[in-house]
């Protein structure tokens, strides 16, 4: 449930929203007064893409990852090297990184997710940790801690020119994958995602292939983190082994879980607040970080569901008719099948 689809029906609601996105994806380019703002929509659309893709396996299936970042960096790394080293072409690149990734993801979710609760985010950091120290070690191919460079992208003679058009670019990525989430979830195999963070052995007596369902789903998640991670390598120009790193996964976290689990307008405004929060305390130097989790605690404490669904919940609330009023007297005579007085 988003935010918008409380302000009106579903389907209306959700139009409305991807009305919104769709018009600050191809108006804000122009709107931000340099390169350097839209560099900092860039970032915030990648954490987006990426906080919406976390999110499908954490707030829709309840499988915690903490390791997450170690697919983006799968993702990146690939493109790099084989762009770099053997001399693919980045759209090639990209799409056998993102395989390769996909492969790779299905055979650990064929481990992991045999676990659950915090035994299951051990493991999910554990994995994050070893593709660290593997992009790390392998200096001959990944340049080592150092990291190495990235072709520039193309794709069929399009190759983005400037931050402009890497911000469309990835603005479009943003709303065909809000798009394509929510589709996800209003389809039959959504309904059965949401019935397992309900309760896996109740899903499993309904009929649903438990283990299958939470390991496509993760297979999913890793994959558009990993085709993330190709492009945005691209777009950055040189990586290094941080991109795969605890504080990456950490902060996609802290994207679901501040935005709204469950939510896919929750992952955006998350990775808005995220995104924006360093640059608005960079004058407060030493203190910058405090601030971030003093904010963060904040945040959680007054918004416990996250900030979407506790504000949502909130206007719900505010929009229900007073006990004892007509409306509420003949809302229940409906629920009841009584006339209303």
């Amino acid at each position: 449930m988003t935010i918008v689809d409380d302000l009106g029906s579903g389907t209306r609601g959700r139009w409305i929203g991807l009305a919104l996105l769709a018009s600050t994806v191809t108006l804000l380019p122009f709107l931000l007064p340099n390169a350097y703002y839209v560099d900092v929509a860039i970032r915030i659309a990648i954490l987006a893409i990426n906080g919406i893709a976390l999110n499908l396996l954490m707030g829709y299936t309840g499988q915690i990852s903490l390791g997450h970042a170690g697919f983006f960096g799968l993702g990146a790394y690939g493109s790099a090297v084989l762009t770099a080293r053997a001399g693919w072409p980045p759209g090639a690149a990209l799409a056998v990184s993102a395989l390769g990734t996909a492969v790779l993801a299905w055979l650990v979710a064929r481990v992991v997710l045999r676990l659950r609760g915090h035994y299951l985010a051990m493991a999910t950091l554990g994995f994050g940790i070893i593709v660290s120290i593997v992009l790390t070690n392998e200096s001959n191919w990944t340049g080592g801690p150092d990291g190495m460079p990235v072709d520039p992208f193309s794709l069929f003679g399009f190759a983005p020119a400037d931050e402009r058009q890497w911000c469309w670019l990835f603005g479009g990525l943003l709303l065909a994958t809000v798009v394509l989430a929510q589709n996800l979830i209003d389809s039959p195999a959504g309904r059965a995602l949401q019935a397992l963070r309900g309760s896996e052995t109740a899903a499993s007596v309904a009929g649903i292939d438990v283990r299958a369902r939470k390991t496509g789903v993760f297979v999913l998640s890793a994959t558009v983190s990993s085709a993330l991670g190709s492009l945005s390598a691209h777009y950055s120009g040189y990586i290094n082994p941080g991109v795969a790193g605890l504080m990456p996964s950490v902060e996609l976290v802290i994207v679901v879980v501040l935005g709204g689990m469950a939510s896919v307008y929750g992952s955006l405004f998350g990775a808005v607040i995220v995104g924006l929060l360093p640059q608005l305390l960079a004058g407060y130097e030493g203190w910058d970080s405090v601030l971030f989790g003093v904010i963060m605690v904040v945040t959680m404490i007054f918004l416990p569901a996250g900030v979407v669904p506790s504000l949502a919940a909130r206007m719900r609330a505010g929009s229900a008719p007073p006990p004892g009023s007509k409306a509420d007297r003949g809302a229940d005579a409906n629920a009841k099948g009584e006339p209303a007085c």
